[in-house]
C-alpha cells in the first residue's frame, strides 16, 4: 500500500503517548494501535479531525504517500 500512517512520528514530535491520545480522542488503545500500524481499512473523518485537534496538526501530517509503479494499473 503506498499510503503510510505517520502518526507515531507526530506523537513523538508532540511528546504525547498513544494512551493519552486514545483517551482524548475517545478510542480504545487497540483501535489507536490499528490506526498507527496502518491495519485499518478506513478512518472516519470525525476521528481524523479529533486526532488533528489534539495533536494540533493537519491530516497530511499523519499520512504519507510513496508512489509504487507496481500499484499502477493500465
Amino acid at each position: 500500500m503506498p499510503i503510510r500512517v505517520t502518526l507515531d512520528s507526530m506523537l513523538e514530535a508532540r511528546g504525547i503517548k498513544g494512551k493519552e491520545l486514545a483517551s482524548q480522542v475517545g478510542l480504545s488503545q487497540t483501535q489507536l494501535s490499528m490506526i498507527r500500524s496502518g491495519k485499518v481499512r478506513g478512518l472516519r473523518f470525525a476521528t481524523l479531525a479529533k486526532i488533528c485537534l489534539v495533536l494540533e496538526c493537519r491530516p497530511g501530517d499523519l499520512l504519507d504517500y510513496e508512489r509504487d509503479e507496481a500499484d499502477i494499473r493500465d
